[in-house]
């Protein structure tokens, strides 16, 4: 090669101190491999410089509501998938007990066979259901009609984790409140990845939003007292199970929580009409149905009516009326239920809620360790944290951490499970994991009282 001749020396392999290494060149000047790298340089600036540019663009453009609406919760549901990957769903865990399984099914603490008054009501509590005047429960002077079918003011189809205010909405409206679904998750929910709203939050909502209308909640409900509630004229809103139509993740269970709007029935047919905002509207459900998936929720209902109804209500609910009373109801319900199917999950899980009521923390503790053992739906505790309170209360912090962990692998904004698992680090002497957890809590709920509470207890404010 001449003397102006170009430095160009290029191998495509070479072999140093006796190892081969693929594409090498031995001249350090080589222009064919310097060619190649700033070639090479320039894509990676180009494909950085368009991923950014990309990353703002769809920044800017969720910003919008309408293009929000339509992609968040496709993100979330890549989210979820993804997540499922790491933490393969499983049943919740088994409790941290040293009694064998078949120790704790056959002498459970909880005395099935005495469903006496419960004897841990504080004097307050006594004094409080000796004074209340109950009006017992009266005969229908005639029967009930075969069918009743009472009409709303427009059904409305639930956004993302919405069914709650959308179905609240829908209620709301048979009565002549003007709104919609995002005129109670904005409240309930600002965080619209929220995906729960309790009971609790929506009867707070129609009191202080639609404060014409007394609104209560109670448990217990049976299928005769929807229908004697809906002859009177009154709509009622359950919480009920609902199925998934596909997996979000492996192993997926598809069940969730679902609430609905009961406005009819038809004893002909054996079904009630439901107003369902995932759905559709005046769904029917045979009776035995929606009682089997009601019975997961403890058979909650809420009641929104006019002030001149009360007297109808508390006819209609006879001993329910009185809060202690309607739990003391359930509760034996729960133990019947028990005595007639041991294996029965839900019944345990109600048993132990009921107990929380009544601040019978470790009984309720033995009650969710047998229906833990029994099997729970994977997002049972989105939904329900009675055994959050049990744990903690009856000292078992080790399982309120493990349930609380499993519980946030499911839904990780769950403010409850957040709060809870910050409670369990606190107790295990954690101050600062506490503190995170709380802030979490209320990052997803920024409203979230409890929260706040333990927050300004661990801050000394």
């Amino acid at each position: 090669m001449g003397a102006g001749a170009p430095k160009f020396y290029h191998r495509r392999n070479a072999t140093v101190n006796n190892k081969f290494i693929p594409f090498t060149c031995f001249y350090a000047g080589c222009t064919l491999c310097d060619t190649i790298a700033g070639m090479v340089k320039k894509i990676w600036a180009k494909v950085l410089l368009g991923f950014v540019l990309f990353v703002v663009f769809v920044a800017l453009l969720v910003q919008i509501p309408s293009v929000n609406r339509r992609l968040a919760w496709r993100l979330d549901v890549a989210q979820t998938r993804l997540r499922g990957l790491f933490y393969p769903a499983g049943g919740i865990p088994t409790p941290i007990i040293i009694s064998t399984p078949k120790q704790v099914f056959a002498s459970p603490t909880i005395a099935l066979e005495s469903p006496s008054p419960i004897p841990s009501l504080s004097l307050r509590q006594e004094e409080l259901v000796t004074e209340t005047k109950v009006i017992p429960p009266t005969l229908t002077p005639t029967p009930l009609p075969q069918n009743v079918n009472l009409q709303i003011s427009g059904w409305e189809k639930q956004d993302w984790n919405n069914c709650g205010p959308a179905t609240l909405a829908m209620y709301l409206r048979f009565y002549g409140w003007q709104g919609d679904q995002y005129d109670i998750s904005d409240v309930l929910k600002p965080i619209r990845g929220d995906r729960n709203v309790n009971v609790e939050e929506l009867v707070y909502y129609a009191r202080n939003y639609a404060g014409w209308l007394n609104t209560i909640y109670r448990v217990g409900g049976n299928i005769d007292l929807l229908k004697r509630l809906l002859a009177a004229g009154m709509p009622v809103m359950i919480e009920s199970s609902f199925y998934f139509e596909a997996p979000y993740w492996r192993n997926d269970d598809l069940w969730a929580a679902h609430y609905l709007l009961v406005t009819g029935y038809d004893d002909t047919k054996g079904v009630f009409v439901v107003q369902d905002s995932y759905h559709g509207a005046n769904q029917k459900i045979a009776y035995d149905t929606l009682d089997e998936y009601w019975h997961v929720f403890n058979r909650v209902y809420i009641l929104a009516y006019p002030p001149e109804q009360d007297d109808t209500v508390r006819k209609i609910l006879g001993s329910d009326w009185e809060e202690d009373k309607n739990r003391q109801q359930a509760l034996e319900t729960a133990q019947a239920e028990i005595e007639t199917n041991q294996d029965d999950a839900f019944a345990w899980f109600n048993l132990g809620t009921n107990l929380v009521y009544f601040e019978r923390y470790e009984e309720a503790a033995d009650a969710y360790d047998i229906a833990r053992n029994l099997g729970l739906p994977q997002r049972m505790l989105r939904y329900q944290f009675g055994p959050f309170l049990a744990y903690f209360h009856s000292g078992r912090i080790d399982d309120l951490l493990t349930i609380t962990k499993y519980a946030l692998q499911r839904t990780p904004n769950s403010e409850e499970a957040l709060l809870w698992r910050g409670w369990a680090l606190y107790r295990k002497g954690d101050v600062q994991g506490a503190i995170d957890d709380f802030n979490k809590a209320l990052d997803v709920h920024p409203d979230y009282a409890d929260a706040q509470y333990a927050l300004n207890f661990l801050l000394g404010k």
